[in-house]
């Protein structure tokens, strides 16, 4: 019964790993897709739009 208690933890964590993974390609694309793509624009527009030019002394 040793052998159970032994590979008890590592199928569970391998099964919840599995539908994290799961979980994870189902929610990419889908409706949420042009939302997320244009939170990451603005993101990437304001960074952008901080940076000071270099000036040459």
């Amino acid at each position: 019964m040793d052998y159970v208690s032994a590979l008890v933890p590592p199928v569970v964590m391998a099964g919840l790993f599995t539908a994290l993974i799961v979980t994870i390609v189902k929610s990419q694309g889908g409706p949420n897709k042009a939302k997320e793509d244009a939170a990451a624009d603005a993101a990437i527009a304001r960074v952008e739009a901080s940076r000071q030019p270099v000036r040459d002394s």
